[in-house]
């Protein structure tokens, strides 16, 4: 006895195939502010670091660790005094934005361990504003979100 075989149609099947893709496609709209969020935290903390390692470089090995930042290059590099090799070279997300306030974003760790000037910049992400702040003396620098 032969029995009938039970099936879905073509229709059937595509209308349950795009009923789970738009459904598996909501949370990659709901995770985009949680990326760029992410982005910029990732930044700010990277940022920091490098820093702090080129601070840390320029005492280890007595010589000046410049830093530059090239917001229209949209990138930033530290390197030691008279030489063409980077010690570090990092992109800017396109989401943020470099400026200056009363320091110029080209300035170096001398060999003890001070910056040679001291002041502000500022870093935008989004409606958010971080503000580098380095103080006179032994190079110490705090970030401040505003």
């Amino acid at each position: 006895m032969l029995r009938k075989q039970g099936g879905f149609t073509l229709i059937e099947s595509l209308f349950v195939l795009s009923v789970f893709l738009i459904i598996a496609s909501v949370p990659a709209f709901l995770l985009k502010p949680h990326f760029i969020s992410f982005e910029k935290e990732k930044f700010i903390s990277q940022l920091k670091a490098d820093l702090y390692y080129a601070q840390q470089y320029a005492l280890a090995h007595h010589i000046d660790v410049y830093v530059h930042v090239l917001p229209e290059a949209k990138r930033y590099v530290i390197h030691e005094k008279l030489s063409s090799n980077y010690l570090i070279e990092r992109e800017i997300p396109e989401s943020i934005t470099v400026e200056e306030e009363n320091m110029k974003l080209y300035f170096y760790f001398q060999s003890d361990g001070n910056i040679n000037r001291f002041g502000s910049f500022n870093i935008y992400a989004g409606k958010e504003k971080y503000r580098f702040t380095f103080y006179i003396g032994k190079g110490r620098f705090y970030v401040a979100k505003e």
